[in-house]
C-alpha cells in the first residue's frame, strides 16, 4: 500500500477526518522532537515543545498555504515554539568546556561488534558536538543534514533569507568541526 502524501492527509483532516492527523504526527514526531531537543537541550522540555508544536499545527492547519512543504511549515512552528519556551524559561546552555560527562565504550571482542561500537561512538560524538552549538547553528545543521531540507526551506522555517542560511550553515559547519576536533582530541588523550 502506497503511503499517502502529507498534502493528502491534510486534505482529509480539513474535510473532517480529524483522526488522520495522528498519521501526520507519527510521520514527523521524531524529527520535530530532535529539532526541539537541539534548542532546549533537555528531553522533558523538548517533549513539551514538540507536543505544543503539533497542537499549534493542528489548530492552524487551515492556514497552511501549501506554498512550501508541510514539513517546512511544521519546522517553522517548532522553531517558534522552542524559542518561546527558551525565552519563558531563560534556560542556560552549558558550554562544552563545562561538560563533565564521559562516554564509556563497551569492550568489543569481535570485528562486527567493534564496527557497531565505532559507528555508535561516532554518532554519539557528532550529537554531542551538535548539542554544544548555539541553538541556531544546531537547528541549521539538523535541518540540512538530518531533515534534508534545502537552503530555501530552512530559510522559510527559520525566517531567514536563503543567503543568510547559506552563510550560517557554512559557519555552523566550521564551528561543528572545531567542536568535533575538541571532543576527539580528548578521546585520543584518554586512549594514550
Amino acid at each position: 500500500m502506497e503511503q499517502e502524501t502529507d498534502l493528502a492527509l491534510i486534505t482529509k483532516v480539513l474535510a473532517g477526518e480529524t483522526a488522520v492527523y495522528s498519521d501526520l504526527v507519527k510521520r514527523h514526531q521524531r524529527f520535530v522532537f530532535t529539532l526541539a531537543l537541539r534548542f532546549t537541550k533537555n528531553r522533558e522540555d523538548a517533549e513539551e515543545v514538540a507536543q505544543d508544536c503539533f497542537v499549534k499545527a493542528y489548530r492552524a492547519l487551515g492556514t497552511f498555504k501549501q506554498t512550501s512543504k508541510f514539513s517546512t511549515w511544521l519546522y517553522s512552528i517548532t522553531y517558534t515554539s522552542a524559542m518561546t519556551a527558551l525565552r519563558k524559561r531563560k534556560m542556560n546552555t552549558c558550554s562544552l568546556d563545562d561538560e563533565t560527562n564521559s562516554i564509556q565504550l563497551p569492550d568489543a571482542h569481535t570485528g562486527e561488534r567493534s564496527d557497531a561500537v565505532e559507528k555508535k561512538s561516532a554518532h554519539v560524538y557528532l550529537n554531542r558536538a551538535i548539542d554544544s552549538l548555539s541553538a541556531d547553528d544546531a537547528a541549521i545543521i539538523t535541518l540540512f543534514y538530518k531533515g534534508e531540507q534545502s537552503l530555501e526551506e530552512i530559510g522559510t522555517a527559520l525566517y531567514m533569507e536563503t543567503n543568510t542560511v547559506k552563510v550560517k550553515l557554512h559557519r555552523a559547519r566550521l564551528r561543528l568541526k572545531e567542536k568535533l576536533q575538541y571532543l576527539l582530541k580528548d578521546e585520543v588523550k584518554e586512549l594514550i
